[in-house]
């Protein structure tokens, strides 16, 4: 099982900030808005096929944990009372959509990817999930979701960078980004992996405090989430930042018809949120 400490250097989050709002932008700000609120530690998000926005909640313990739908302006619970461990340190931790167009999310409390409640297949300890794969912290790995919810190692990667998050590139190959344990004096810089299948993994852009998220958008650009700045980096490396504005202990990002959206206050009971940002 893995320690408290284990659990947050997976999602890169700070524990100072737990029970605490959100910084959230002042009203009027047309660039960022809030399009969900009152969320219990919420993580990775998706997009599914009519546009509704998915959200993991990690929850607060016990039976609490979640995977909000967020549609028209209105939010609500489409799976409740999913494991939660440590006061919401460990619970859903992503969601994505599955081959039937249907949400499926990873969870650190059980270990394993699920839809609903209903485990699809184990793992030591998944922490985010894109298409056909799965990160797995402990083993350092990215992982194949085979038939029967069969796992095949893709590729594994170096100590001390722990794999947080993953997403599809433009060109086929597997983004892998990274982070590190919170204890360690001096971390080195994070990493975001490139991975071709049958082949070992290369660094393709480094220099980051820790990856919370990625995703590709507009222009063949990757956008990468880290502890409360979103930066996006083209395909030649040059990057740029997009907004430091009210990502507070971010827990996972999205991107749809030119917006970004990040869940924020990913250690907070009932006041997290998820934000809309104007690229």
């Amino acid at each position: 099982m893995l320690t408290i400490r284990s659990y947050l250097a997976v999602f890169g989050l700070l524990i100072a900030g737990h029970g605490t709002d959100p910084v959230l932008p002042l009203p009027g700000r047309t660039s960022v808005e809030i399009v969900a609120r009152g969320l219990d530690n919420p993580r990775g998000l998706a997009f599914g096929s009519r546009g509704e926005l998915y959200v993991a909640e990690a929850g607060r313990g016990g039976p609490s944990g979640a995977i909000t739908m967020i549609e028209f302006g209105h939010q609500w619970r489409v799976a409740s009372g999913l494991p939660s461990a440590e006061d919401g340190v460990a619970g859903p931790s992503d969601v994505t959509i599955d081959a039937d167009g249907e949400p499926v999310h990873t969870s650190t409390a059980e270990p394993g990817l699920y839809r609903g409640a209903n485990r699809l297949t184990t793992s030591p300890a998944p922490v985010a999930a894109a298409d056909s794969v799965i990160v797995d912290a402990r083993e350092r790995a990215l992982l194949r979701i085979g038939p029967r919810g069969r796992l095949r190692t893709v590729a594994t990667f170096p100590a001390p960078g722990v794999p947080s998050s993953v997403t599809a590139g433009p060109d086929g190959a597997w983004f892998v980004g990274e982070t590190f344990d919170p204890s360690l004096v001096r971390p080195p810089a994070a990493r975001i992996w490139r991975v071709e299948p049958g082949r070992a993994p290369r660094v393709w852009a480094t220099g980051f405090t820790g990856v919370v998220d990625l995703a590709w958008g507009p222009g063949n650009r990757l956008y990468v989430l880290e502890r409360g700045t979103l930066t996006s980096v083209d395909v030649q490396g040059t990057r740029r930042v997009v907004t430091r504005t009210g990502l507070n202990s971010p827990g996972g990002l999205a991107l749809r018809g030119g917006h970004a959206y990040v869940s924020t206050c990913s250690t907070c009971r009932d006041t997290g949120a998820v934000l809309k940002i104007r690229l």
